[in-house]
């Protein structure tokens, strides 16, 4: 019987939110929160895909990211 492929563990990374968005657009608001960040200094943990690397982008001034092995 052939062995199955173990699957890696996705990649992950730790976001946190280390500049207000207060004076920034309600998109960049609207990208924060649906981030999961409510608060300065908040961290939260996603999976990493496109998706969420697109909104880090647009909102690269205001958060701090850290890849998790």
């Amino acid at each position: 019987m052939p062995k199955k492929k173990e699957e890696a563990a996705p990649k992950m990374l730790r976001i946190t939110l280390v500049k207000s968005a207060i004076g920034y657009t309600e998109r960049h608001k609207a990208t924060v929160r649906a981030l999961g960040l409510r608060r300065l200094h908040q961290t939260v943990e996603q999976v990493d895909s496109p998706v969420l690397r697109g909104m880090l982008r647009k909102v690269n001034h205001l958060v701090k990211i850290e890849e998790q092995g």
